[in-house]
């Protein structure tokens, strides 16, 4: 590749990574010195906890980050240079101070993230700079993968046989190695050689990371997928059972790109070539990654509002029941144990199951009768992995309001659930110790126990576990008739397309 500019910089987001790097690798092809920076954006970090699980995993993905640029570029000061403070203001001045022409950076595709660029962008020019973003962190991207009207998918099933269909049998091709051009990587200037702020020095605590062990960084995200490697062609078996060690665990490492997706999708790729359904199932929920990203892209309003127009006509519940509905859902106090489970797993780690995320989003909106976003928020603030595209669309699914979402009179039972993928009550007993003692059919729904078997367990309703908040039945028929402004549309198109 040409080389066109003297100076470059790099701006790591979400791609905390220096192998397969799309905007690493085409700085150092086009620049002849590269610097590179992160920028802790106080944008997003001013109104998170303080103790936020996030801030750290970043915080210790970069010093490793760091250190790997340092041995790239074979100079003691040739890292990275870390900011704290508002991207729209670092990035220009830093572009500035440095002499750069350029910026490089992956592409986002949330609605705020694009708003940020385009204000860098456009003082980047004021300066006769540019700003360069690249496609990284999915396989095809915004208008890739189109209809055969050259309209993007709003059904998974078609846009997965379409995209499977462009990539074909060839692993996607990951950008070259950084080795031959780390030379190119520049040392910071002394005014710039300051150390990596500390989480304190950011008015950041480092929250209950460490004691859960969470790999971080490039090393961290290599460990979990070397582990995976092994496990991958069970998990079609084993990935609907929160108790089982069945998902890759590797989504908040997708989530700051501390692993290159292109890896991922070729890894399994090759595994499904060999006949493994377990990678072929693993592949399909990448795709489901990259049909997130490109519904958030080429329909932006699903940010703020249903995906089918109609949907934004139920009336959620409201008030101070509503509210308090809500603060039990949050903190687990519902009185179904695989809901209060997961929401224990959520808020003491961060993590929580896919399986249970369909199960808890579903009863918070079709139990509850409660508004998808206020459930779309409370995961965005609590899990480790938040992406708002498939966050986004995963609430819109359990709320049948998005793109191939669950038909609106589908309304998971959480006892059903409970006993066909936790059957033993192996993680409701994890998370809900007060219920440890139960029998295998009664930690399922404590209510129906007799009350001698409650006594045994040392368990009493209203008191170390709550009496459940809603009936299931009765939920059903108010969801039922809540949705009823839509039902007349879904019968006349279909709930299947």
């Amino acid at each position: 590749m040409q080389q066109q500019f003297q100076t470059g910089l790099v701006w790591f987001r979400r791609d905390l990574r220096t192998h397969d790097n799309a905007a690493l690798n085409t700085a150092l092809q086009q620049c002849n010195q590269v610097h590179c920076v992160f920028i802790f954006d106080r944008a997003i970090l001013d109104s998170l906890p303080r103790a936020d699980r996030r801030v750290a995993f970043i915080h210790a993905s970069l010093q490793e980050l760091d250190a790997s640029l340092r041995q790239l570029s074979g100079k003691p000061d040739g890292g990275l240079i870390v900011r704290y403070g508002f991207a729209t203001e670092e990035i220009p001045a830093l572009a500035a101070q440095l002499g750069a022409q350029a910026v490089y950076a992956a592409r986002d595709y949330e609605p705020q993230a694009r708003a940020r660029d385009f204000q860098v962008q456009t003082a980047l020019l004021a300066q006769q700079a540019r700003l360069i973003t690249l496609k990284d962190h999915v396989i095809f991207e915004e208008r890739e993968v189109l209809t055969q009207t050259g309209k993007p998918y709003g059904v998974f099933t078609p846009y997965m046989r379409a995209w499977l269909a462009k990539l074909g049998d060839v692993p996607p091709r990951a950008f070259d190695e950084v080795t031959p051009h780390a030379p190119r990587l520049a040392e910071r200037p002394p005014a710039l050689s300051t150390p990596l702020p500390s989480l304190g020095d950011m008015g950041f605590e480092p929250g209950n990371l460490p004691d859960l062990r969470i790999p971080t960084g490039m090393s961290g995200a290599k460990k979990l997928l070397e582990d995976f490697w092994e496990r991958m062609d069970q998990y079609e078996e084993t990935r609907n059972f929160p108790s089982v060690k069945g998902p890759s665990y590797l989504s908040v490492h997708l989530r700051f790109g501390t692993v290159s997706i292109r890896q991922l999708v070729g890894l399994a790729l090759q595994r499904r070539l060999q006949g493994s359904e377990g990678a072929s199932v693993w592949l399909s929920e990448l795709v489901w990654r990259d049909f997130y990203f490109q519904v958030l892209a080429n329909f932006p309003h699903v940010a703020e509002h249903a995906f089918k127009p109609e949907y934004d006509q139920i009336a959620w519940e409201s008030g101070e029941h509503a509210q308090q509905l809500f603060q039990a859902w949050c903190g687990g106090r519902t009185g179904y144990p695989l809901v209060d489970a997961a929401m224990a797993q959520l808020n003491q780690t961060g993590y929580m199951h896919n399986r249970l995320r369909m199960v808890a989003g579903s009863f918070l909106v079709k139990h509850l009768g409660l508004d998808w976003r206020w459930g779309e928020r409370y995961f965005a603030e609590q899990l480790n992995d938040f992406d708002l595209s498939a966050n986004n669309g995963g609430w819109q699914w359990v709320s049948s309001s998005g793109c191939d979402a669950q038909p609106y009179f589908r309304i998971f039972n959480p006892i059903n659930q409970s006993e066909k993928f936790d059957a033993q009550g192996k993680f409701i007993k994890r998370y809900l110790p007060q219920l440890g003692a139960l029998d295998a059919k009664s930690i399922h729904a404590p209510w129906l126990a007799k009350p001698l078997v409650l006594a045994a367990a040392g368990v009493t309703l209203g008191t170390n576990y709550p009496h459940p908040i809603v009936d299931h039945a009765e939920a059903r028929a108010r969801t039922l008739q809540r949705y009823g402004v839509v039902r007349k549309t879904q019968d006349s198109t279909g709930v299947e397309q």
